[in-house]
Protein backbone atom coordinates (compact mmCIF):
# COMPACT_ATOMS: atom_id res chain seq x y z
CA UNK A 1 0.00 0.00 0.00
CA UNK A 2 1.14 3.52 -0.83
CA UNK A 3 0.28 6.45 1.45
CA UNK A 4 -1.47 8.52 -1.26
CA UNK A 5 -2.82 5.66 -3.33
CA UNK A 6 -6.02 6.71 -5.09
CA UNK A 7 -5.32 10.46 -4.87
CA UNK A 8 -5.91 12.01 -8.31
CA UNK A 9 -3.73 15.02 -9.19
CA UNK A 10 -3.80 17.32 -12.21
CA UNK A 11 -0.49 19.15 -12.59
CA UNK A 12 -0.50 22.39 -14.58
CA UNK A 13 2.55 23.78 -12.79
CA UNK A 14 4.92 23.17 -15.75
CA UNK A 15 8.13 24.52 -14.14
CA UNK A 16 10.48 22.51 -11.91
CA UNK A 17 9.26 23.73 -8.48
CA UNK A 18 5.77 22.44 -9.23
CA UNK A 19 7.23 19.31 -10.78
CA UNK A 20 9.08 18.47 -7.54
CA UNK A 21 5.93 19.07 -5.51
CA UNK A 22 3.87 16.66 -7.62
CA UNK A 23 6.78 14.21 -7.86
CA UNK A 24 6.62 13.86 -4.07
CA UNK A 25 2.89 13.16 -4.30
CA UNK A 26 3.44 10.72 -7.15
CA UNK A 27 6.21 8.87 -5.34
CA UNK A 28 3.80 8.35 -2.45
CA UNK A 29 1.18 6.78 -4.70
CA UNK A 30 -0.85 9.65 -6.16
CA UNK A 31 -2.11 9.32 -9.75
CA UNK A 32 -0.51 12.41 -11.32
CA UNK A 33 -1.46 13.68 -14.77
CA UNK A 34 0.67 16.45 -16.27
CA UNK A 35 -1.50 18.81 -18.30
CA UNK A 36 0.89 20.29 -20.86
CA UNK A 37 0.63 22.64 -23.88
CA UNK A 38 -0.06 21.00 -27.24
CA UNK A 39 3.31 22.10 -28.59
CA UNK A 40 6.37 20.69 -26.80
CA UNK A 41 8.19 23.39 -24.87
CA UNK A 42 11.80 23.82 -26.13
CA UNK A 43 13.27 23.78 -22.60
CA UNK A 44 11.97 20.48 -21.30
CA UNK A 45 14.54 20.34 -18.49
CA UNK A 46 12.69 23.14 -16.69
CA UNK A 47 9.70 20.89 -16.02
CA UNK A 48 7.97 20.10 -19.31
CA UNK A 49 8.02 16.65 -20.89
CA UNK A 50 10.34 16.37 -23.93
CA UNK A 51 8.65 15.85 -27.28
CA UNK A 52 9.18 12.89 -29.59
CA UNK A 53 9.95 9.22 -29.10
CA UNK A 54 13.61 9.95 -29.84
CA UNK A 55 13.70 11.87 -26.55
CA UNK A 56 12.60 8.85 -24.52
CA UNK A 57 15.96 8.54 -22.78
CA UNK A 58 15.99 12.24 -21.89
CA UNK A 59 12.56 11.85 -20.33
CA UNK A 60 13.58 8.71 -18.42
CA UNK A 61 16.36 10.48 -16.56
CA UNK A 62 14.24 13.53 -15.71
CA UNK A 63 13.24 12.33 -12.26
CA UNK A 64 10.96 15.27 -11.48
CA UNK A 65 8.36 13.86 -13.90
CA UNK A 66 8.52 10.24 -12.76
CA UNK A 67 5.34 8.47 -11.65
CA UNK A 68 3.30 10.79 -13.90
CA UNK A 69 1.39 10.62 -17.15
CA UNK A 70 1.24 13.39 -19.75
CA UNK A 71 -1.71 14.79 -21.65
CA UNK A 72 -1.13 17.59 -24.17
CA UNK A 73 -4.15 19.88 -24.01
CA UNK A 74 -4.88 23.27 -25.57
CA UNK A 75 -6.47 25.22 -22.73
CA UNK A 76 -6.98 28.23 -24.99
CA UNK A 77 -9.50 26.24 -27.00
CA UNK A 78 -13.06 25.93 -25.68
CA UNK A 79 -13.03 22.16 -26.18
CA UNK A 80 -9.70 21.96 -24.35
CA UNK A 81 -11.22 23.76 -21.38
CA UNK A 82 -14.18 21.40 -21.46
CA UNK A 83 -11.86 18.39 -21.40
CA UNK A 84 -9.92 19.81 -18.48
CA UNK A 85 -13.10 20.50 -16.57
CA UNK A 86 -14.21 16.92 -17.15
CA UNK A 87 -10.92 15.67 -15.72
CA UNK A 88 -11.22 18.14 -12.85
CA UNK A 89 -14.64 16.85 -11.79
CA UNK A 90 -12.90 13.68 -10.67
CA UNK A 91 -9.68 15.24 -9.35
CA UNK A 92 -8.63 15.52 -5.73
CA UNK A 93 -5.82 18.02 -6.30
CA UNK A 94 -4.98 20.60 -8.97
CA UNK A 95 -1.62 22.36 -9.06
CA UNK A 96 -0.96 25.38 -11.30
CA UNK A 97 2.00 27.70 -11.74
CA UNK A 98 0.74 30.50 -13.98
CA UNK A 99 0.92 34.20 -13.22
CA UNK A 100 -2.16 35.45 -11.31
CA UNK A 101 -5.16 35.89 -13.59
CA UNK A 102 -4.14 33.42 -16.29
CA UNK A 103 -6.19 30.43 -15.09
CA UNK A 104 -9.25 32.68 -14.84
CA UNK A 105 -8.85 33.62 -18.49
CA UNK A 106 -8.48 29.95 -19.39
CA UNK A 107 -11.59 28.97 -17.46
CA UNK A 108 -9.73 26.51 -15.21
CA UNK A 109 -9.47 28.61 -12.03
CA UNK A 110 -10.44 27.53 -8.52
CA UNK A 111 -13.81 29.31 -8.51
CA UNK A 112 -14.86 27.62 -11.73
CA UNK A 113 -13.55 24.18 -10.81
CA UNK A 114 -14.80 24.19 -7.21
CA UNK A 115 -18.35 24.74 -8.47
CA UNK A 116 -17.97 21.52 -10.45
CA UNK A 117 -16.05 19.71 -7.70
CA UNK A 118 -16.42 21.17 -4.17
CA UNK A 119 -13.93 18.61 -2.81
CA UNK A 120 -11.06 19.78 -5.00
CA UNK A 121 -7.85 21.05 -3.39
CA UNK A 122 -6.44 23.71 -5.68
CA UNK A 123 -2.85 24.93 -5.21
CA UNK A 124 -1.60 28.02 -7.05
CA UNK A 125 2.15 28.65 -7.12
CA UNK A 126 3.18 32.20 -7.96
CA UNK A 127 6.08 34.53 -7.22
CA UNK A 128 4.40 37.00 -4.89
CA UNK A 129 0.97 35.48 -4.31
CA UNK A 130 -2.48 36.10 -5.77
CA UNK A 131 -2.87 39.56 -4.24
CA UNK A 132 -0.80 42.55 -3.19
CA UNK A 133 1.10 45.23 -5.14
CA UNK A 134 3.66 42.79 -6.60
CA UNK A 135 1.26 40.02 -7.64
CA UNK A 136 1.86 40.49 -11.39
CA UNK A 137 5.61 40.99 -11.20
CA UNK A 138 7.76 38.30 -12.84
CA UNK A 139 10.58 36.76 -10.86
CA UNK A 140 12.92 33.88 -10.17
CA UNK A 141 14.58 32.36 -7.12
CA UNK A 142 17.27 35.05 -6.96
CA UNK A 143 14.61 37.77 -6.82
CA UNK A 144 12.55 36.12 -4.09
CA UNK A 145 15.50 35.37 -1.81
CA UNK A 146 16.64 38.95 -2.31
CA UNK A 147 13.27 40.26 -1.15
CA UNK A 148 13.19 37.77 1.74
CA UNK A 149 16.48 39.07 3.18
CA UNK A 150 18.29 35.81 2.49
CA UNK A 151 20.66 36.68 -0.35
CA UNK A 152 22.09 39.65 1.55
CA UNK A 153 23.30 37.30 4.29
CA UNK A 154 25.17 34.84 2.06
CA UNK A 155 28.83 35.47 1.37
CA UNK A 156 31.90 36.94 3.08
CA UNK A 157 31.34 39.97 5.33
CA UNK A 158 33.61 42.16 3.21
CA UNK A 159 32.42 41.03 -0.22
CA UNK A 160 29.42 40.87 -2.50
CA UNK A 161 26.59 38.39 -1.79
CA UNK A 162 27.10 34.90 -3.23
CA UNK A 163 24.29 33.64 -5.43
CA UNK A 164 23.34 30.11 -4.28
CA UNK A 165 21.61 27.38 -6.23
CA UNK A 166 17.87 27.94 -6.64
CA UNK A 167 17.09 25.66 -3.71
CA UNK A 168 15.54 28.14 -1.29
CA UNK A 169 12.60 29.86 -2.98
CA UNK A 170 12.04 27.33 -5.76
CA UNK A 171 12.39 23.99 -4.05
CA UNK A 172 11.85 24.76 -0.36
CA UNK A 173 9.68 27.87 -0.51
CA UNK A 174 7.26 26.47 -3.10
CA UNK A 175 7.86 22.75 -3.76
CA UNK A 176 7.97 21.57 -0.14
CA UNK A 177 5.53 24.10 1.27
CA UNK A 178 3.23 23.35 -1.65
CA UNK A 179 3.27 19.63 -0.91
CA UNK A 180 2.76 20.36 2.79
CA UNK A 181 -0.18 22.65 2.07
CA UNK A 182 -1.81 20.06 -0.17
CA UNK A 183 -1.49 17.35 2.46
CA UNK A 184 -2.84 19.65 5.19
CA UNK A 185 -5.82 20.52 2.99
CA UNK A 186 -6.33 16.81 2.32
CA UNK A 187 -6.42 16.07 6.06
CA UNK A 188 -8.88 18.93 6.55
CA UNK A 189 -11.07 17.58 3.75
CA UNK A 190 -11.25 14.24 5.53
CA UNK A 191 -12.84 16.13 8.44
CA UNK A 192 -15.02 18.64 6.58
CA UNK A 193 -15.70 16.92 3.28
CA UNK A 194 -14.76 20.11 1.46
CA UNK A 195 -11.70 21.13 -0.53
CA UNK A 196 -9.97 24.52 -0.41
CA UNK A 197 -7.64 26.93 -2.16
CA UNK A 198 -3.89 27.18 -1.45
CA UNK A 199 -2.18 30.45 -2.38
CA UNK A 200 1.51 29.49 -2.27
CA UNK A 201 3.99 32.27 -3.00
CA UNK A 202 7.73 31.85 -3.53
CA UNK A 203 8.39 34.98 -1.46
CA UNK A 204 6.15 33.87 1.41
CA UNK A 205 7.85 30.49 1.62
CA UNK A 206 11.30 32.07 1.56
CA UNK A 207 10.42 34.46 4.39
CA UNK A 208 8.92 31.63 6.43
CA UNK A 209 12.19 29.71 6.11
CA UNK A 210 13.86 32.68 7.83
CA UNK A 211 11.72 32.32 10.97
CA UNK A 212 14.58 31.30 13.26
CA UNK A 213 16.78 34.15 12.02
CA UNK A 214 14.12 36.82 12.63
CA UNK A 215 13.49 36.40 16.34
CA UNK A 216 16.16 38.89 17.44
CA UNK A 217 14.86 41.48 15.02
CA UNK A 218 11.32 41.22 16.35
CA UNK A 219 12.53 41.09 19.95
CA UNK A 220 15.23 43.76 19.92
CA UNK A 221 15.11 45.42 16.52
CA UNK A 222 18.63 44.21 15.73
CA UNK A 223 19.30 43.60 12.04
CA UNK A 224 21.59 40.67 11.30
CA UNK A 225 24.25 41.28 8.65
CA UNK A 226 26.70 39.17 6.73
CA UNK A 227 29.34 37.79 9.09
CA UNK A 228 27.31 38.28 12.25
CA UNK A 229 25.99 34.76 12.64
CA UNK A 230 27.81 31.51 13.30
CA UNK A 231 25.65 29.90 10.62
CA UNK A 232 27.15 32.06 7.88
CA UNK A 233 30.59 30.47 7.92
CA UNK A 234 32.53 33.41 9.36
CA UNK A 235 33.50 31.78 12.66
CA UNK A 236 36.39 29.29 12.97
CA UNK A 237 34.32 26.55 14.55
CA UNK A 238 31.75 26.53 11.71
CA UNK A 239 33.25 26.80 8.27
CA UNK A 240 35.06 25.31 5.28
CA UNK A 241 38.78 24.58 5.06
CA UNK A 242 41.01 23.56 2.18
CA UNK A 243 42.97 20.33 2.55
CA UNK A 244 46.28 19.01 1.24
CA UNK A 245 44.81 17.60 -1.98
CA UNK A 246 43.08 20.86 -2.94
CA UNK A 247 39.69 19.62 -1.76
CA UNK A 248 37.60 21.02 1.07
CA UNK A 249 36.28 19.90 4.44
CA UNK A 250 33.43 21.42 6.44
CA UNK A 251 33.56 21.72 10.24
CA UNK A 252 30.53 22.34 12.47
CA UNK A 253 31.75 22.40 16.07
CA UNK A 254 29.06 24.67 17.52
CA UNK A 255 28.71 22.86 20.83
CA UNK A 256 31.60 23.19 23.34
CA UNK A 257 32.11 19.43 23.61
CA UNK A 258 32.58 19.10 19.85
CA UNK A 259 35.03 22.01 19.88
CA UNK A 260 36.87 20.31 22.73
CA UNK A 261 37.10 17.10 20.71
CA UNK A 262 38.51 18.97 17.71
CA UNK A 263 41.08 20.89 19.74
CA UNK A 264 42.18 17.68 21.45
CA UNK A 265 42.63 15.80 18.16
CA UNK A 266 44.58 18.73 16.70
CA UNK A 267 46.77 19.05 19.81
CA UNK A 268 45.60 22.58 20.54
CA UNK A 269 44.07 22.16 23.99
CA UNK A 270 44.72 25.81 24.89
CA UNK A 271 41.85 26.75 22.55
CA UNK A 272 39.35 24.64 24.50
CA UNK A 273 38.84 27.34 27.14
CA UNK A 274 37.94 29.87 24.46
CA UNK A 275 34.24 29.03 24.66
CA UNK A 276 31.75 31.66 23.54
CA UNK A 277 28.08 31.90 24.37
CA UNK A 278 25.35 31.73 21.77
CA UNK A 279 24.39 35.31 22.68
CA UNK A 280 27.73 36.82 21.68
CA UNK A 281 28.25 34.96 18.43
CA UNK A 282 25.76 37.21 16.64
CA UNK A 283 27.38 40.45 17.77
CA UNK A 284 31.02 40.30 18.88
CA UNK A 285 33.41 37.67 17.51
CA UNK A 286 35.94 36.39 20.02
CA UNK A 287 39.22 38.34 19.68
CA UNK A 288 41.10 35.06 19.29
CA UNK A 289 39.05 33.97 16.28
CA UNK A 290 41.68 35.17 13.82
CA UNK A 291 44.34 33.13 15.58
CA UNK A 292 42.10 30.06 15.69
CA UNK A 293 41.16 30.39 12.05
CA UNK A 294 44.78 30.76 10.96
CA UNK A 295 45.76 27.66 12.94
CA UNK A 296 42.91 25.59 11.49
CA UNK A 297 43.66 26.78 7.97
CA UNK A 298 47.32 25.77 8.23
CA UNK A 299 46.61 22.49 10.01
CA UNK A 300 43.99 21.20 7.56
CA UNK A 301 46.48 21.67 4.73
CA UNK A 302 48.64 18.89 6.22
CA UNK A 303 46.31 15.99 5.30
CA UNK A 304 43.94 15.11 2.48
CA UNK A 305 40.21 15.68 2.77
CA UNK A 306 39.44 11.99 3.18
CA UNK A 307 42.20 11.48 5.73
CA UNK A 308 40.80 14.32 7.84
CA UNK A 309 37.25 13.02 7.51
CA UNK A 310 38.26 9.53 8.65
CA UNK A 311 40.16 10.93 11.64
CA UNK A 312 37.54 13.44 12.75
CA UNK A 313 34.54 11.16 12.27
CA UNK A 314 36.19 8.57 14.54
CA UNK A 315 36.51 11.19 17.27
CA UNK A 316 32.93 12.44 17.42
CA UNK A 317 33.58 15.67 15.53
CA UNK A 318 31.01 17.11 13.06
CA UNK A 319 32.84 17.07 9.73
CA UNK A 320 31.78 16.73 6.14
CA UNK A 321 33.49 16.26 2.81
CA UNK A 322 32.64 18.85 0.15
CA UNK A 323 31.57 16.51 -2.61
CA UNK A 324 31.27 16.96 -6.32
CA UNK A 325 28.14 15.44 -7.85
CA UNK A 326 29.89 12.22 -8.90
CA UNK A 327 31.11 11.66 -5.34
CA UNK A 328 27.72 12.16 -3.67
CA UNK A 329 26.13 9.03 -5.08
CA UNK A 330 29.13 6.82 -4.34
CA UNK A 331 29.17 7.64 -0.65
CA UNK A 332 28.37 4.52 1.43
CA UNK A 333 25.84 6.37 3.61
CA UNK A 334 23.99 7.69 0.57
CA UNK A 335 23.96 4.24 -1.03
CA UNK A 336 22.84 2.58 2.21
CA UNK A 337 19.96 5.04 2.60
CA UNK A 338 18.84 4.31 -0.98
CA UNK A 339 19.14 7.95 -1.99
CA UNK A 340 20.18 6.73 -5.40
CA UNK A 341 17.96 4.15 -7.09
CA UNK A 342 18.45 2.21 -10.30
CA UNK A 343 15.41 1.38 -12.40
CA UNK A 344 15.39 -1.21 -15.18
CA UNK A 345 13.60 0.12 -18.25
CA UNK A 346 12.95 -2.01 -21.38
CA UNK A 347 13.75 0.92 -23.67
CA UNK A 348 16.43 2.89 -21.81
CA UNK A 349 18.11 0.12 -19.84
CA UNK A 350 19.31 0.98 -16.35
CA UNK A 351 18.27 4.45 -15.22
CA UNK A 352 19.61 6.03 -12.02
CA UNK A 353 17.64 8.63 -10.13
CA UNK A 354 17.57 10.29 -6.73
CA UNK A 355 15.76 8.11 -4.23
CA UNK A 356 12.35 8.60 -2.63
CA UNK A 357 11.67 10.93 0.29
CA UNK A 358 10.39 10.95 2.97
CA UNK A 359 11.18 7.48 4.32
CA UNK A 360 7.95 5.90 5.63
CA UNK A 361 8.16 2.63 7.53
CA UNK A 362 4.78 1.09 6.64
CA UNK A 363 3.72 2.83 3.42
CA UNK A 364 6.97 3.78 1.68
CA UNK A 365 6.94 5.54 -1.67
CA UNK A 366 8.35 4.02 -4.83
CA UNK A 367 9.39 4.74 -8.41
CA UNK A 368 6.82 2.85 -10.44
CA UNK A 369 7.03 4.66 -13.76
CA UNK A 370 9.71 6.74 -15.48
CA UNK A 371 8.80 10.18 -16.80
CA UNK A 372 6.68 10.40 -19.96
CA UNK A 373 7.39 12.08 -23.25
CA UNK A 374 5.14 14.95 -24.29
CA UNK A 375 1.49 13.91 -24.62
CA UNK A 376 2.34 10.23 -24.28
CA UNK A 377 -0.90 9.38 -22.47
CA UNK A 378 -3.28 11.79 -24.18
CA UNK A 379 -5.37 9.12 -25.89
CA UNK A 380 -5.29 6.79 -22.88
CA UNK A 381 -6.54 9.51 -20.54
CA UNK A 382 -9.25 10.68 -22.94
CA UNK A 383 -10.48 7.12 -23.35
CA UNK A 384 -10.55 6.74 -19.58
CA UNK A 385 -12.89 9.73 -19.36
CA UNK A 386 -15.28 8.42 -22.00
CA UNK A 387 -14.02 9.91 -25.26
CA UNK A 388 -14.21 7.53 -28.25
CA UNK A 389 -11.25 6.95 -30.58
CA UNK A 390 -12.97 8.86 -33.37
CA UNK A 391 -13.47 11.90 -31.15
CA UNK A 392 -9.83 11.80 -30.02
CA UNK A 393 -8.81 11.87 -33.67
CA UNK A 394 -10.94 14.94 -34.26
CA UNK A 395 -9.41 16.66 -31.22
CA UNK A 396 -5.94 15.98 -32.57
CA UNK A 397 -6.83 17.25 -36.04
CA UNK A 398 -8.28 20.46 -34.57
CA UNK A 399 -5.25 21.07 -32.33
CA UNK A 400 -7.21 20.58 -29.13
CA UNK A 401 -4.91 17.79 -27.98
CA UNK A 402 -1.60 16.31 -29.08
Amino acid sequence: MLALEGLKVLDMSNLVPGALCTMILGDMGADVIKVEPVKPFPLDDVGFSPGGEERRRDAAFFALNRNKKSIALNLRAEQGQEIFQKLARNADVIVEGYRPGVVERLGVDYTTISELNPRVIYCSMSGYGQDGPYKLMPGHDINYISMAGILGLIGPPDGAPCVPLNLVADFAGVSLYGALGILLAYIAREKTGKGQYIDQAYLDGSIHLMTWFTHRFFQEGSVIKKGESWALGTYPYYGVFETKDGKYLSIGCLEPHFWKNLCTVLGKEEFIAEVWSMETTFEKPDPKHDEMRAFLKATFLTKTRDEWFDLLSRNDIPAGKLYSMDEVFEDPQVVHRKMVEEIDDPVCGKVKQVGVMPKLSDTPGSIRRLAPIHGEHTAEILHRYGYAEEQVGVFKKDGVVA
